[in-house]
């Protein structure tokens, strides 16, 4: 007979049952993948939030913005998609169809990408 890999109960049923219940089996995946579901979590998180940010103060499609006020928003220039080097080696990072570019003076280009 086989026991449960989570709470160690006797497995009844079919021969290839690996756990006892449904609560089991879900119990014992989230706790396995607990670290990597928690990283990709907060990772996500933030850039839900960064794209939220950069939608709401790029409504024109092509914005300037103070660093700063990005900043105080909550934006994370950690956290993007892509970087996107132009022929003119203009360097974009996007947050999905949503990108910036760094100017002078704490300046921010925003510009929205409707290839996407």
């Amino acid at each position: 007979m086989q026991t449960c890999p989570e709470c160690g109960e006797k497995i009844v049923g079919r021969s290839d049952k690996k756990f006892c219940s449904d609560a089991c089996r879900n119990s014992y995946n989230n706790r396995i993948n607990k670290d990597t579901t928690n990283l990709m979590r907060n990772i996500n998180y933030q850039l839900r939030k960064n794209h939220r940010i950069l939608t709401d103060c790029n409504i024109d499609g092509k914005t300037k913005i103070l660093k700063s006020k990005l900043l105080a928003l909550g934006f994370s220039f950690e956290y993007f998609t892509q970087i996107v080097v132009y022929k003119n080696a203009s360097e974009y990072r996007f947050v999905y169809d949503q990108g910036y570019k760094f100017l002078e003076d704490d300046w921010i280009l925003l510009v929205k990408n409707i290839s996407n």
